[in-house]
């Protein structure tokens, strides 16, 4: 593991890598059963979705164990929450093109997973040509030392929103701060939420338990006080579901296989690509997507990259990580695995920073996460019955943490202020590290161009600005 790793030059051992790994696994264990979810609009049990589904496990499993042996950095990959949004709405848009042979949402789907494998390829080109490190370093100073805040910020948003959703018979998701801290009284809240109340209050007092006991613990420096939160509230959860809920949470492996479909997937996804109906969309809608999905991605990765290896000290004094185009390299290959198998795009997920909160330094904290992820193959019930008020308790924490990264950014430079106050906002609220930073980019060219410091900028930077620019009102 030593010769492996370098666990002793990175100041790290085993135990801390498998806790960090493990608590990496958990806080993003949800993208297992979500993507399939997502990716058949929720047709579970379809052979189709179990395509997907093993698609998810195996693909992150080949990217993180590129960026476990190449890389060796403790980065966790799966296909990428709103990445994947827009692919099942990308696949949506070919159905009801009418095009000739496609008459189903899987051909469809075939058709839309040509765009994924031509996105990975490009990546792969630019990662070994080093374009995308370059572009990195195109990024001011600045940028790179607000995104990891921003990312925190991000971090809270999901740990107290959208991971806590709740549906009941009002509809749904109702959201912890939003629909029960937002409620006026507890009888406002009950009405409005509906039959999911006793749900969310059972969630916001677990979350906040969770929190806690991950706080006193690290305080006293227990290196696994977020894999010991989580476990701890988790457990709080199941207790509460039995005796206050009424429902078992045990139910997912009553009755659960644990046989993968391998045939299914063989059938729908496993190198299934319709180049047929992929000549047929046009050049110009394939170039339009091609080029949305890439920008999305390339500064989703980066941002994810950049901001958690800040938080982890793994930059330099320039603001730059060592072995970035390996990483970088490693995010290719886990999506052009994700085309092959039948996922959408492959990317670095920012939970990953939970499991660098842990201590994760290396990449053995990717590969146990990985091997994790191919377990459940296997296994995939039980990573469904980790509670999503667990996950968010790690999440608050980590934001937290990465949030405090604002002490590192010169308030008296306006440069800097500017874009990262942008950031900070635009990343919680459009829910895409890229964006925010395309609009930290596009403000801090402007502000350098018209108060005469347009010569310390580099034409990269200028040239990533007006990219971003036609991204968001011409490409969309």
């Amino acid at each position: 593991m030593e010769k492996l790793f370098k666990l002793k030059q990175n100041k790290t051992n085993v135990r801390t890598e498998v806790i960090a790994g493990l608590t990496t696994f958990m806080t993003m264990a949800y993208i297992i059963m979500l993507n399939p979810n997502l990716l058949t609009n929720f047709n579970t049990g379809s052979k189709l979705w179990n395509g997907v589904f093993l698609a998810t496990c195996i693909a992150s499993f080949i990217g993180m164990m590129v960026m476990a042996f190449w890389a060796n950095k403790p980065f966790a990959m799966a296909p990428g929450m709103g990445l994947n949004s827009f692919f099942a709405t990308v696949v949506a848009n070919i159905l009801a093109m009418n095009i000739a042979g496609i008459g189903s949402y899987e051909q469809a789907y075939q058709v839309a997973l040509c765009i994924i494998l031509i996105e990975g390829a490009v990546f792969l080109v630019l990662s070994l040509v080093n374009v995308r490190e370059k572009i990195v370093e195109a990024l001011p100073l600045g940028i790179r030392l607000g995104i990891s805040p921003a990312i925190g910020l991000m971090l809270l948003n999901i740990g107290f929103g959208s991971n806590n959703g709740i549906y009941s018979d009002k509809g749904g998701p109702f959201y912890m701060l939003a629909h029960f801290f937002g409620a006026l009284t507890p009888d406002t809240a009950q009405k409005n939420i509906g039959s999911g109340y006793s749900t969310m209050v059972l969630s916001v007092a677990v979350t906040f338990i969770g929190l806690f006991i991950i706080v006193i613990l690290a305080h006293h420096k227990v290196k696994a006080s977020v894999l010991i939160g989580m476990l701890c509230a988790s457990v709080l959860y199941w207790v509460g579901q039995v005796n206050f809920l009424n429902t078992d949470p045990f139910a997912p492996l009553k009755d659960a296989s644990f046989v993968p479909p391998f045939a299914d997937m063989a059938e729908t996804t496993l190198f299934k690509f319709n180049f047929t109906g992929f000549m047929e969309i046009g050049w110009f809608t394939v170039v339009t997507l091609v080029i949305t999905f890439c920008i999305i991605d390339m500064f989703d990765t980066i941002g994810t990259l950049v901001g958690t290896a800040s938080r982890a000290n793994m930059l330099d004094e320039k603001g730059k990580m060592p072995q970035m185009k390996e990483a970088l390299t490693a995010d290719a290959i886990g999506t052009l695995a994700g085309a092959v198998t039948g996922t959408s795009t492959v990317t670095t997920f920012i939970e990953s920073a939970s499991g660098v909160e842990a201590g994760g330094r290396t990449g053995l904290t990717a590969l146990v996460t990985g091997l994790c992820f191919l377990a459940c193959m296997f296994l995939a019930p039980v990573a469904a019955i980790i509670p999503p008020a667990a996950t968010s308790s790690a999440l608050i924490y980590v934001g937290i943490l990465m949030f405090s990264g604002l002490k590192k950014i010169n308030f008296d430079d306006m440069s800097q202020v500017l874009p990262v106050a942008i950031m900070v906002i635009a990343m919680p609220i459009t829910s895409s590290i890229g964006h925010a930073i395309g609009l930290g980019l596009i403000c801090y060219s402007v502000f350098q161009l018209f108060t005469g410091n347009w010569r310390k900028v580099s034409i990269l930077t200028y040239v990533l600005s007006l990219i971003f620019l036609l991204k968001f009102f011409i490409i969309v």
